[in-house]
């Protein structure tokens, strides 16, 4: 059997912007038979995540990710459907995902690298396992509760950058969840802005390209910064940084702004801003959900009764095509998504009706 897949056509370079043609889709042929412990899925959809970006260097400068190699499928997170196993765990019809699947139209995977997951927790939106019911509500949930110290009714604001984005749609309104009781997010354009605030529940909102951060932030944040979800770094975080409180936290989710940068990670602080930091004795420690993972299950469960409640809103960008996977990932990359970014390879007809 003929299928497509995506393979890395070449590196941007350390400094590199990313783009589409960084990557191609070439056809590959299928084997026939699986083997004992194997099983052939249908890929129905794929993820792109900013933690890719150091997976395209020839050195991740990270000993958790691996990076993709020249001329072989890119993998990443994936959902799809079981059409034949010989794995005793799973059965035609199941619905899977993996961390590691590859970008490709049907796919034989060693049945070990899989967990099934159950389209009941997302009312059949089984696109919501790679974004808000998955990785990055998790990272947001467990970031928040281990890094931000959030207390109910202590008056607590929170700030998020990157605000419009995967994770940080979902920070803010788990920061009112938990009991924060203002949240301000930073993004990139009006429309973002709005979302935030009409949809999402944010107290308020900044564009970033319009005005001066600092001085909205004095505005919108009184009594100064409590907590701050991080996702970007850089220029904007030094501001918000300024404003934190006495004894207050960072959670650092990602330094989008230096993912293009040969930069070590988490980057420093430009050495006045870490002076405010030691002085008031700001939290900034490097979290790494994958280190939790004894609160994942916990997690998930709590993620689908918010969105089951509806109190927990989930923004999707969604794509069509393998063959857009690049573009997809650029886009990601320059703030072209609202929340979570997905690409839709086939279609799973028999969830309509959930």
């Amino acid at each position: 059997m003929i299928v497509q897949r995506v393979v890395l056509n070449s590196r941007p370079g350390k400094n590199g912007n990313p783009v589409a043609e960084n990557f191609r889709v070439e056809e590959v042929n299928l084997p026939d038979n699986i083997n004992e412990g194997q099983v052939q899925v249908r890929t129905l959809y794929l993820s792109v995540d900013p933690y890719m970006r150091c997976r395209m260097n020839e050195d991740t400068g990270s000993d958790y990710i691996s990076p993709w190699q020249l001329s072989q499928v890119v993998d990443g997170g994936g959902i799809g459907i079981i059409e034949e196993s010989k794995h005793t765990n799973f059965t035609k019809g199941d619905f899977v995902t993996s961390f590691y699947w590859p970008w490709q139209t049907k796919v034989i995977l060693d049945g070990n690298i899989l967990e099934k997951v159950d389209p009941q927790l997302v009312d059949g939106h089984l696109s919501y396992f790679l974004g808000a019911i998955g990785m990055p509500g998790l990272t947001s949930l467990i970031g928040i509760q281990e890094k931000g110290h959030i207390t109910a009714e202590s008056n607590q604001t929170m700030v998020v950058s990157g605000a419009a984005g995967a994770c940080g749609s979902l920070a803010g309104q788990i920061g009112h969840l938990m009991g924060c009781s203002r949240v301000v997010g930073i993004c990139g354009t009006p429309e973002k802005c709005l979302l935030l605030t009409s949809e999402l529940g944010f107290d308020a909102a900044i564009n970033y390209k319009e005005g001066s951060v600092a001085e909205q932030l004095r505005e919108l944040c009184p009594s100064g910064v409590d907590v701050y979800f991080d996702n970007v770094g850089g220029d904007i975080s030094d501001t918000v940084i300024s404003q934190m409180n006495q004894n207050s936290h960072i959670i650092l989710c990602g330094q989008i702004s230096k993912y293009n940068k040969d930069v070590p990670y988490p980057p420093p602080l430009p050495s006045a801003v870490e002076a405010i930091r030691k002085e008031r004795n700001i939290t900034r420690e490097r979290f790494l959900v994958l280190n939790f993972k004894d609160k994942f299950e916990s997690g998930i469960l709590q993620l689908s009764q918010w969105f089951k409640e509806g109190k927990l809103k989930i923004k999707e960008t969604m794509i069509n095509g393998l063959e857009n996977m690049g573009a997809a990932f650029q886009s990601m990359m320059t703030g072209g998504n609202i929340g979570k970014q997905i690409v839709c390879i086939s279609e799973e007809t028999s969830l309509l009706s959930l």
